[in-house]
């Protein structure tokens, strides 16, 4: 096979007028849509088809999918590297950029390279400290931290240069992200700490966990005050728990994820708990639909991937429309030729 041949990575679509990138995702979030996104765990192999059958699962189901970078500070294949194979095929990845383990000369080499790939789409964070993977006599980095990954990347955008000041010839072209967690205190702070993430360039924004739909409404208040509901495209993290004995695990194993005890009460009475963490995961997606300034969910399914397509069916928000995915016009071309 020629080389021509071979698919080749790179920008898929015309970048249309207020946009910023070529990628489906912000096509999507303008669009008005409710989004859903979610991540895909980077194997622990060299195999580009582990990464494939992962995010085969998700075929139809969410309109982009986040590639982990050593999330929980546990070592797996790359970020850049899950991004560019999905992006070959088509698919719509979220670069993850994690500023543990990266100064700021290796993260905009990222930046340039994953754009360069086809990559539209990344979400930057300060990322989690090392003792807490299994790695912990790792040195961390920490040269930069969301905030000024943030500006730095815009910089590439927008002015065209590196931090340094030297110019770059051809600018990425992404959408910037970044997280946030509604949940954890002083919770009065929390809209204040995303304000900054906005005025720093962050364009969209993805949650920790949410199982307390009081206190993200009572953020999503502090975030329409502060005049911020104009200024972002906000996905609020959910999903689904296998057992009560799991969500105790998370509640003191994951840094900020506040789980009340009615949420493990009710899982502890079901005679079938992993089914009930996916009912609650599903009410949770209904309910959050209706929040003002909430435009879609980003849905960490962890080791249960293959939940992720009953969880969006069962809660009804994609409304009959089939984000695109790599065999989907195919799939639409077969179905009309027979």
């Amino acid at each position: 096979m020629k080389f021509e041949d071979e698919p080749v990575p790179g920008y898929p679509l015309p970048i249309l007028p207020g946009h910023v990138s070529p990628g489906r995702f912000e096509r999507v979030l303008r669009a008005g849509v409710f989004a859903v996104t979610t991540e895909l765990a980077p194997p622990d192999s060299a195999d580009p088809q582990d990464v494939y059958a992962r995010a085969r699962v998700l075929d139809g189901y969410v309109d982009a999918i986040n590639a982990t970078d050593g999330s929980g500070a546990n070592c797996h294949m790359s970020s850049l590297a899950v991004c560019a194979l999905l992006t070959r095929v088509g698919y719509a990845p979220v670069m993850q950029i994690s500023c543990r383990d990266r100064n700021r000369i290796a993260i905009q080499g990222d930046i340039l390279g994953g754009a360069a790939m086809g990559v539209c789409n990344m979400l930057c964070l300060t990322g989690d400290g090392v003792q807490a993977g299994d790695h912990p006599q790792a040195k961390p980095v920490f040269d930069l931290d969301s905030v000024s990954l943030l500006e730095i990347g815009r910089m590439l955008r927008d002015e065209h240069r590196f931090q340094s000041g030297r110019k770059i010839s051809f600018s990425p072209r992404v959408l910037f992200g970044a997280g946030e967690n509604p949940m954890v205190p002083p919770l009065e702070h929390r809209a204040l700490r995303l304000a900054k993430k906005v005025a720093a360039g962050a364009q969209f924004i993805q949650t920790q966990y949410v199982y307390d739909l009081q206190r993200l409404r009572s953020f999503m208040r502090g975030v329409e005050d502060l005049g911020l509901l104009d200024r972002l495209f906000l996905l609020v993290g959910v999903g689904p728990i296998k057992s009560a004995r799991g969500a105790e695990w998370m509640r003191r194993q994951v840094p900020g994820v506040h789980i009340p005890d009615t949420v493990v009460e009710r899982l502890a009475g079901a005679q079938d708990q992993a089914r009930e963490g996916r009912n609650i995961c599903v009410e949770l997606i209904q309910e959050i639909r209706a929040i003002r300034g909430v435009h879609g969910v980003h849905v960490m399914a962890y080791r249960q991937e293959e939940a992720v397509a009953e969880i969006i069916t069962r809660s009804g928000v994609l409304e009959g429309r089939t984000p695109w995915h790599p065999a989907r016009d195919q799939n639409s071309a077969d179905r009309k030729a027979s």
